[in-house]
């Protein structure tokens, strides 16, 4: 009888055993598991945040892509421009959509064409640390410094047919 005790108790310690391993096995797959889903997501928000600030700016100058509406301001003048204008009319007023960097933010802003307008104004669309323009009298280049520091640069022709203006 004395022998028939232990057994039952050797059993028992071995179900508890192998219930415990199974409890930790089960908490590293779980642990794991997170950690692999937050790198994950980590990642998918970088490379959101990489591409999204050029290819915003990029799609507003394809919709605004008309023979003598895009032209830019501001910056060197030269060759790097701080402002993408794009000018459309509706019932006979011209209007000017302004994108520029401001503040910690890519912003928008839609105004009468020569109104006045403080940098403050413009709708945040985006949180960046800069945006600029680049014109070579061909192509367009969009530079955008996304809110980790990276910068995508996108190019684009414009498909008026006419160069921008300066």
């Amino acid at each position: 009888m004395r022998g028939n005790g232990k057994q039952h108790h050797i059993d028992a310690l071995f179900v508890l055993l192998s219930f415990g391993v199974f409890a930790v096995c089960v908490l590293l797959v779980l642990l794991t598991g997170a950690q692999t889903y937050r790198a994950q997501t980590d990642r998918d928000q970088k490379s959101w945040e990489w591409r999204t600030g050029a290819q915003y700016v990029a799609a507003k100058l394809r919709h605004g892509d008309e023979a003598g509406a895009v032209s830019f301001s501001g910056g060197d003048g030269k060759q790097w421009y701080d402002t993408l204008n794009l000018k459309e009319t509706h019932d006979g007023q011209e209007y000017v959509t302004a994108i520029y960097y401001y503040d910690g933010y890519i912003r928008e802003l839609f105004t009468v064409e020569g109104g006045a307008y403080a940098p403050e104004d413009g709708e945040p669309v985006l949180e960046a640390r800069g945006l600029r323009f680049g014109w070579d009298g061909k192509l367009v280049e969009v530079a955008c410094t996304d809110a980790s520091g990276e910068t995508n640069q996108t190019f684009l022709s414009l498909r008026s047919g006419e160069g921008a203006g300066a």
